[in-house]
């Protein structure tokens, strides 16, 4: 059986983590070691992050509802508007929600009225 020379598939592998760290600074770019590690390190902060974009983007979805339900009614509240939906029977996500009350000033004015209905 002939001898295996591993130039092939190391080249190869190299290749692979030189191409992820395209664009890094200095000696993290082009020396392996240093790629490698810094590779390593930007998967992990990218799948960290996946989690905290759901997380950001709720909280932007709220702060967009509270401040559409401020700008209807001064005495109302987010908490107490999403309770207002939950007693009324409206099951619309946030997402949905900060969507309406961005493009839909009138359909969402109804939603605040439903809620503060349920809620008195």
């Amino acid at each position: 059986m002939a001898r295996v020379k591993r130039g092939v598939t190391s080249h190869a592998k190299h290749k692979k983590v030189f191409e992820a760290a395209k664009g890094f600074y200095g000696r993290r770019k082009n020396t392996i070691r240093a790629a490698k590690s810094a590779v390593e390190r930007s998967m992990q902060y990218a799948y960290r992050d996946r989690k905290v974009k759901k997380r950001n983007f709720r909280a932007l979805w709220i702060q967009r509802i509270n401040a559409g339900v401020r700008a209807l009614d001064l005495d109302l509240t987010y908490s107490r508007f999403i309770d207002g939906l939950g007693k009324a029977g409206i099951e619309v996500d946030r997402k949905v929600l900060s969507d309406i009350a961005i493009h839909e000033p009138d359909a969402f004015k109804a939603l605040v009225e439903k809620a503060k209905a349920a809620l008195a």
